[in-house]
């Protein structure tokens, strides 16, 4: 375990891709979370309902079974242990039943080392939830959330400055039931930013001043609204919303989680970057919240930077809320679901001319650099992967134009191509290398590269500079022409002379 300010990288940095990030994931057992917030107990009663009541209107439901799990921090405590890496939990239990219950459960995990503070005057929050089949029929709250007192704020702050040099992240999950006191923020932000560690704080407050100098706030949609003032249903909302809590908690990012709508990250010095949620079908959103910030904190412990940790992020939100009740979400469904994330991304790739403008806009407007080459690849070879990958290299996002099959046959002759224009559009998509292709119907790219206007154009070196389709177009608009030298002995030609045994 590293106890470093900044945790040593385990691996090279993430290449973008969602296959790069999950290789991330077996990195995740080295890392601890420091979870401090408000603990809970929540209870399903699980049953049938059959009738109505002939004492009330209201439905009777026949309990079959009961489930107790952790809640609140308890639950970020939860999935950070099950995604595979350590927990150490502070918060407040009662001297109660349900204070010894959640206590039991939290031991019986592996990875998460409890260390609640007793408190004899106040019970153990518990939260009930009556379900009939999947359907929620109402919810038993038995909490108090009052100021929990000088004594209960010392006996916190030291329980987590004792346990404080173990972590690498520090989570501060705030339910808004007492135990984030302004007293207990204010000391454990300032021991956490003397020992080098980054804080993500969940925030409850209306004023997010309270969590001042956090290193990352991830507030929800609606209480990044009700802090800023400002609507953020929408991208440009959102962005604006996060950008006004970023400068209220002086903190270096905010990731404003938007339900369906994804996740807006807000920081200091970059465009806001928004990370769309994949689709799901959606069983329960009870607890996803905090599946997001356990994967996004030891994401971030293990070096990653925080586009990337967002997307972990993202990816483990979307497993949690395809499960039923409050859930934690293992690392092994996390790799799964950002390597299907990546199969359905291969489709993203694949644009018309409208949607290729669009998307380079973008990120244009975020102040990349757009890369552009092009080329019937028929049947992908090294040489075209080494090329690729070099192109790629120099530039920020890579656009290949890839020609259709009726200018394939144009230019090749009536029995090629050999893969149709979608099978290639798809192999060529499913490499990190090209981040969008377009098929273009005419014989060269000009007309594609007059519409793009790439900042690089790219081309093997089998060509001279005055042969390269678009050069003057590029070179006019202050961009570059890169001639990539070519792999020895690769030929899509002679690999289909080859097959066909020396004809053709």
């Amino acid at each position: 375990m590293s106890n470093a300010g900044t945790p040593e990288r385990a691996a090279p940095p993430a290449a973008g891709s969602e296959s790069d990030l999950a290789r991330w994931v077996p990195h995740f057992a080295g890392r601890t979370a420091l979870v401090l917030g408000d603990v809970m107990l929540d209870r399903y009663v699980f049953g049938e309902v059959r009738r109505i009541s002939p004492e009330a209107p209201i439905p009777v439901l026949r309990a079959e079974r009961r489930r107790s799990v952790p809640g609140g921090a308890a639950n970020v405590a939860h999935n950070v242990a099950s995604l595979g890496a350590h927990a150490v939990l502070v918060g407040l239990v009662g001297t109660d039943e349900a204070g010894r219950e959640l206590d039991g459960l939290l031991r019986a995990l592996p990875g998460i080392r409890p260390c609640l503070v007793a408190a004899p005057d106040r019970p153990t929050t518990v939260k009930t939830r009556f379900m009939s089949g999947v359907h929620q029929m109402l919810r038993l709250d038995e909490e108090q959330s009052g100021p929990i007192g000088p004594a209960l704020e010392a006996a916190l702050a030291d329980t987590f400055a004792r346990v404080l040099r173990e972590a690498d992240v520090i989570v501060l999950s705030d339910y808004a039931k007492g135990v984030l006191s302004d007293g207990v923020l204010a000391r454990c932000i300032a021991l956490a930013a003397g020992a080098g560690r980054p804080v993500i704080a969940d925030p409850k407050r209306t004023d997010f001043s309270a969590y001042r100098r956090v290193t990352v706030l991830t507030p929800n949609e609606s209480e990044v609204a009700r802090a800023t003032g400002i609507d953020s249903a929408d991208d440009a909302g959102a962005a604006a919303a996060g950008a006004k809590a970023r400068e209220q908690a002086e903190a270096a990012a905010v990731l404003v989680t938007r339900s369906a709508k994804g996740l807006t990250l807000v920081r200091r010095d970059s465009p806001p970057l928004h990370v769309p949620t994949r689709a799901r079908e959606v069983a329960d959103v009870s607890g996803a919240g905090d599946t997001l910030v356990a994967a996004f904190a030891i994401a971030l412990a293990c070096g990653l930077e925080l586009p990337d940790a967002a997307r972990i992020a993202n990816a483990a939100a979307g497993v949690a809320v395809g499960k039923p009740g409050t859930a934690a979400v293992t690392g092994r469904e996390l790799a799964d679901a950002l390597h299907r994330d990546e199969l359905l991304a291969i489709d993203d790739k694949v644009a018309d001319l409208a949607g290729a403008l669009s998307r380079v806009a973008a990120w244009r407007a975020a102040g990349l650099r757009i890369g552009f080459t092009n080329g019937c690849f028929d049947l992908i070879h090294p040489g075209h992967v080494r090329l690729l990958q070099r192109a790629r290299a120099a530039c920020d996002r890579l656009v290949v134009g890839l020609n259709s099959d009726a200018s394939v046959r144009r230019l090749k002759g009536p029995s090629r191509p050999v893969q149709s224009e979608m099978a290639r559009a798809t192999v060529m998509a499913s490499m990190a290398s090209a981040d969008l292709v377009v098929l273009f119907e005419e014989d060269t790219p000009e007309e594609l590269i007059r519409a793009i206007r790439p900042d690089l154009l790219f081309k093997g070196a089998d060509y001279r500079l005055d042969q390269v389709v678009g050069a003057d177009i590029v070179q006019a608009a202050g961009g570059e022409v890169r001639l990539i030298p070519l792999e020895e002995g690769f030929s899509t030609t002679a690999t289909i002379r080859r097959i066909n045994g020396g004809s053709g």
